[in-house]
């Protein structure tokens, strides 16, 4: 009985929801936020969470009613629809020009790209991407639309010590499963919570590490650092491994042939297709990682249990559905434990969640309770989101693949502009502007030297409220550690999370075991 209740519940809920995002100024702005995610994800350097970055502070005016019937929702379903947008988008550049517009879409190289080439099927390559990636996210957004209550609730349980073993389990996932070399994710880490120090203790009020700077005392913003690091220095990054040349194109038409061919694809892997999502959204749900992880594990998957392992490599379709639909499973999930547990899944979804703080809501368990309209309004908006950019990939190919036309001597300035007039508009502070430019130069170095942006991201996000359910835990324990094991769920996360900080030592140990190759 209790579950046929929540089922009515959760399905009452998501009408109330489609309500909310089927409003003419919602949709208007997902329809703007879709278009926009295309164009950046076809541009290579630009991401998702460039994007999101860069036009955050625009969401500021709309959250507070500047556009007539706008608000918070309309905000998020803004940026929803810009991430959205860019999941599809990458898949363009990497499919016709062999170049990844999106992290997410390097593994389509391997398939994609020879499919259109060496086999000239470019349309069966596209309509086959866009085919799983639409089933990927409707799978994963019924999981967060049947699931996300149920977390939340339990979630509404958790104290300080569960609250902190939960941050110290998303910080350790970005240790241990990331792709980048454990110390240096460490070193991001540690640089994120030194910035999130700066300004006022978030317990006692006293200032701290504002150097007696006035203008510091609230502390560093996480906007303009993102805008910085994602905004300025990957396209400065990108603009200089890219040059201002232009690369050969392949044909763009996708027809309905193409469209018919992909479904019938679809069909034969349908178990693969399926089961991926699944995986992708369950590894999506993990804090820090999102679509580009998923992505290489559902190609991983699909080549590990494919009876044709010999064709992967030269257009096997299996290898282009396999990995998109665990990334866009993946993307949608990663908006789970930022919604549920106010942790972001993902750098994207980490800037998704700075906007709720500027807008004035606080993202976690809370949200269900005292702002159903928004969560709901948003769970909504990722269903009408991906059909619109699945109808839009479909009709529109061709100009998107023109915009690849653009050299970066264009882009990159107009990108480092927008960045600077909107870490700006934010606060009308040129302390922003400064903060911007700085991490922007910090960003192109440390992209240079291969150190992971996601940790810094992250770590920057969570280091407040880190900070504060340490401090209140230490506090309810009298100093005593021990609290923190308190309780069944915050030992076993603990444990977890030291299990997963574990996992890269025993992975270089075991490589130093292996036997040296003696060469003749």
């Amino acid at each position: 009985m209790e579950i046929a209740n929540y089922f009515v519940t959760t399905v009452s809920s998501l009408a109330g929801g489609f309500a909310t995002a089927l409003q003419p100024i919602n949709v208007a702005m997902l329809l703007v936020g879709v278009i926009l995610g295309l164009i950046i994800g076809v541009l290579p350097g630009l991401g998702g969470t460039s994007g999101v970055a860069i036009l955050l502070p625009i969401t500021v005016f709309i959250a507070h009613g500047s556009l007539p019937g706008s608000n918070a929702t309309t905000a998020i379903i803004l940026l929803a629809g810009i991430y959205w947008g860019a999941l599809f988008g990458g898949v363009i550049t990497s499919i016709l020009f062999n170049i990844p517009g999106e992290p997410w879409a390097v593994v389509l190289l391997f398939d994609g790209f020879p499919l259109a080439k060496r086999l000239g099927r470019p349309g069966l390559a596209l309509a086959s991407s866009f085919v799983s990636s639409f089933v990927g996210a409707l799978v994963a957004t019924i999981l967060f639309t049947f699931f996300a209550l149920a977390i939340a609730l339990q979630a509404l349980q958790f104290g300080p010590a569960e609250l902190f073993a939960v941050f110290v389990l998303s910080f350790a996932t970005l240790i241990g499963l990331g792709a980048e070399a454990p110390i240096k994710s460490v070193a991001m880490l540690a640089l994120g919570l030194l910035l999130a120090a700066v300004g006022f203790d978030t317990i006692t009020g006293e200032q701290r590490l504002n150097f007696g700077q006035i203008s510091l005392l609230a502390g560093i913003s996480f906007v303009p650092v993102t805008i910085g690091l994602f905004g300025i220095g990957e396209i400065l990054a990108s603009a200089e491994e890219q040059g201002i040349g232009y690369v050969e194109k392949l044909s763009a038409r996708l027809g309905l042939r193409d469209v018919a061919q992909a479904f019938r694809e679809l069909r034969k892997r349908l178990v693969l297709v399926l089961s991926n999502s699944i995986f992708g959204f369950l590894f999506g749900v993990l804090p820090g990682h999102g679509a580009t992880a998923a992505s290489f594990l559902g190609y991983g998957l699909a080549r590990q249990y494919s009876k044709n392992k010999e064709n992967f490599g030269k257009g096997e379709i299996s290898g282009i559905m396999g990995p998109q639909s665990a990334a866009d499973s993946a993307g949608v999930a990663s908006l789970v434990p930022m919604i549920t547990l106010g942790i972001p899944g993902s750098p994207t979804s980490a800037v998704i969640m700075a906007g709720l703080f500027i807008w004035g809501l606080q993202p976690g368990p809370v949200l269900f309770v005292e702002h159903q309209d928004f969560v709901w309004g948003l769970i909504a908006s990722i269903y009408l989101g991906h059909l619109l950019t699945f109808i839009i990939c479909l009709l529109a190919v061709p100009l998107l693949a023109m915009i690849m036309r653009v050299p970066y001597a264009i882009i990159t300035p107009f990108i480092v502009v927008i960045s600077i007039i909107g870490s700006y508009s934010l606060n009308n502070s040129m302390l922003d502007v400064f903060i911007t430019v700085a991490f922007g130069l910090i960003g192109y170095w440390l992209r240079k030297l291969k150190y992971p942006l996601a940790p810094l991201v992250v770590a920057l996000v969570l280091g407040d409220s880190m900070e504060r359910e340490l401090r209140k835990a230490l506090i309810a324990g009298g100093g005593n550690p021990l609290y923190f094991f308190s309780s069944w769920l915050a030992t076993v996360v603990l444990a977890l999370a030291v299990v997963l900080v574990l996992i890269p030592l025993a992975r270089s140990l075991t490589r130093r075991r292996r036997p040296a190759v003696v060469t003749a």
